[in-house]
Parts: structure tokens; sequence; C-alpha cells
């Protein structure tokens, strides 16, 4: 039951690219702390603050595209040097503003937009290099893996940036995460070459044109690989309850601001149990039906989620919840691994990207706006039972994918 680490034992590339990712993913999540409590502490505004998320979400999604297409058209590993590094040098650059006291939000909000531009190209080219290191068999368990560093990042991150902060200044935070990126290069740095397509005769010169429309082309007319992202879209747009966190805690439980924070971890707490006990997801052959159900399970923890009153009882579901997605994920992302050529890889991560990034934000927006229409819990609620009518529609209207056999993967 517990996490399958066989792709870290048989893979020496992978075992380095991986360790690198976790720990400069930390040093990320500690950047995102500090910088927060940098503008705050300036400017004295959470509205402040929270554009330091606006300014990331642009660069993200547009970048993220693009990145895609540029992965699929140049050596994937010289791409995720140059992007590693520049994200190094712009954690120096946050050093250097905390060291000589700028108190320019401005700069701070640039400096955020080139971060995220930097991650949004590094992140498709880093994903499709995975089923060039592994076997197919490997692959679940190596997102597993993933999910694993990924969520103990987004717990210990923000912690240590606070404990850094707290006792040597912004800079330290800053400085400790430029050091972190050196892992990740040292990692890239040791990959072969990856260029796209993987030699295939013939594929050079289309390798040379790739374009976002061409890969978004491609996705429309897969079936498969397209229901891979309507799926999390229903979960992540329908059934998203965080935005509703604050005003939950305080109408359903009495509490205050610690409980919100309790709210906001359980998830993540769940996300993070679902990719340690994730050794039996490569005994799995029937991906997209474990999709639909790992999406309906979601949507379910979120609805019973809406109608509990009893704190623990809404922390455990919401933890269910993040499990659930953890899951969802794994199958996702193995899927457009497995069965989507290697010369278009880097364009389905960047969609991945965008889906991931996009899809909640859209989601916070209907929840707030159902919430103010009618109440958190009809919102919270019909959002969880709407999750579930669209992953049943999907599973009636899409055979397909409903016996997508991982032993026979098809786009």
């Amino acid at each position: 039951m517990l996490a399958d680490i066989g792709p870290l034992r048989d893979s020496p590339d992978f075992r380095r690219l991986w360790f690198g990712n976790a720990v400069s993913y930390t040093g990320q999540q500690m950047t995102a702390m500090a910088v927060a409590l940098q503008v705050y502490a300036i400017t004295g505004s959470s509205f402040y603050v929270g554009l330091v998320g606006l300014c990331s979400l642009g660069p993200l999604i547009v970048f993220g595209l693009y990145g895609g297409a540029v992965a699929d058209a140049v050596d994937r590993r010289r791409l995720g040097l140059v992007t590693a590094g520049g994200s190094t040098l712009l954690s120096v650059a946050l050093a250097v503003t905390a060291i000589a006291h700028l108190r320019v939000v401005g700069l701070l909000y640039a400096i955020v937009a080139l971060q995220a531009v930097c991650f949004a190209m590094n992140s498709p080219a880093r994903s499709s290099m995975i089923p060039r290191l592994l076997t197919p068999e490997q692959l679940p368990a190596a997102n597993a893996l993933a999910s694993l560093s990924g969520g103990v990042g987004q717990m210990a991150g923000p912690m240590l940036g606070g404990v850094f902060v707290g006792l040597w200044g912004y800079q330290a935070a800053y400085l400790i995460d430029a050091a972190a990126f050196t892992a990740s290069l040292y990692a890239m740095w040791r990959l072969p070459s990856m260029l796209p397509g993987a030699g295939a005769p013939g594929e050079a010169d289309e390798r040379r044109r790739p374009s976002v429309v061409e890969g978004l082309r491609y996705l429309a007319a897969r079936p498969n690989l397209r229901t891979t992202f309507v799926t999390d879209l229903a979960a992540m747009v329908l059934a998203q309850p965080r935005v509703l966190f604050p005003a939950i805690a305080g109408l359903w439980y009495g509490g205050d601001t610690r409980t919100v924070g309790l709210l906001a971890a359980a998830p993540a707490v769940g996300a993070l149990l679902g990719s340690v006990f994730s050794g039996w997801l490569g005994r799995v052959r029937r991906q997209g039906f474990a999709v639909l159900l790992a999406v309906a399970s979601w949507g379910a923890a979120v609805a019973v989620f809406g109608l509990t009153r009893n704190l623990l009882l809404g922390l455990l579901f919401l933890a269910l919840a993040g499990c659930a997605d953890t899951v969802s994920m794994v199958f996702r992302n193995t899927m457009l691994q497995s069965a989507a050529p290697d010369d278009m890889r880097g364009r389905l991560q960047g969609v991945f990207l965008v889906v991931v990034v996009g899809g909640p934000r859209l989601g916070d927006f209907l929840a707030g706006s159902a919430a103010d229409l009618f109440t958190p819990t009809a919102a919270v609620v019909g959002g969880g039972l709407a999750c579930i009518a669209a992953i049943t529609c999907v599973g009636l209207f899409q055979r397909g994918f409903l016996s997508y056999d991982a032993g026979r993967p098809a786009a």
C-alpha cells in the first residue's frame, strides 16, 4: 500500500530529477510566503498581497501554453536548465531587494511575474521528460511520487519561509530558495539530451515548427486525452469550496482564522496521505474508470462536507476529497504521458498546467457567486452534486474513456 519507490531505485536520472524538483519546489513555496509577508509589511494591505497571485496567474496561463510548444521544439534538457537558471537569478534578485531595503512593491510584482514565466516554461519540459526515463508501467508510481514531493513542499515550504523570515529576514528565505535551485540544475545537467520525438525518422522538421494551435487541434481530436481535462475541470470548477472557508469557519463552526487554516490544510493532508499510500495505483489497468470514480468521490466528499456541522467530520471529508484528487491526478497525468506521442507531450503538459492553474480560480468565482446568491451550504452541496452529475454524463457519453486500458493506451 505504501508508495512505490521503484522508479527512484531503477532510474538514477529520475531519482536526481525527483529530488531536485522536491527541493526546489519547497524553496519556491518558501519564497511565495516571504513575498506575501514582505508585500504586507510594505503596504499593510491584504489587497496588495492578493495581487501577488494575480501577477503570477496571467504568465502561468499564457506561458504554460507557449512553454509546452517550446518544449516540443527544442532540447528539453537545455530548456529546463535555462529556465531553472532564470528562476535562481530571480530569487537572488529578490534577496538583493530585501538586503537593500527597497520598499518598491511594483518591483516585487515584476519579479514574481518573471518567476511565473520561468516556471511555466520549465514545467511542461520537465513533465514530458519523465516517460523517456521510465517504463510505461512505472508512470503511475512516478506521478504519485511527484504528488508526494509536491504535497511536502506545499506544507513545509510556507512554514519554513515564515520561520526563516522571522529569524533572519526576507533575504534568508530568498537566498535559501536560490541555493535550493542548484539541486534542480544539477539534475538537469546530468540528464542526456532530450530532443522531442525520440529521434524518430522524419520528425525533425515537424518538431521545429510546433504550435499551440496544433497542440489544441490534436487534443480536440483525441477523446480520451480531452476527457482527462474535462474531468479535472468538473472537479475544480464545479466543486471548489476553498474560497468559502473564511465564511464557513464562522457560520458553521463558530471558529476564527485558525479554523480557516485547518480547513485549508485538510485537503493538502489528504493529498499527502493519498501519495504516501499509493502503492496500489500501479496495479490499476482501467485508469479511465479510476479517474471517473476518483472525481465522483471528490464531489461526494465535498457535498457531505457541506452538510456536516462538526469540525472534525468536516476536516475528515475535506481530507478524503484531497486524497481522491491525488488519485485522479496520478491517473490523468499517466494517461497524458503514455497515450500521447513524445513530440506532443510538451504541449499537452502545457494545457495540463493551464487547467490546474485556471480551473480552481474559476471554481473560486463560481462558488463565491453561488454563496452570495444563495447560501454557502447551497454552494458547497450543490457544487459537489453538480460534479457528480457531470462525471456521470462523462461516463455515459465517453464509453471509450470508461474502458481505457493502461495496457493498450489510446489517445
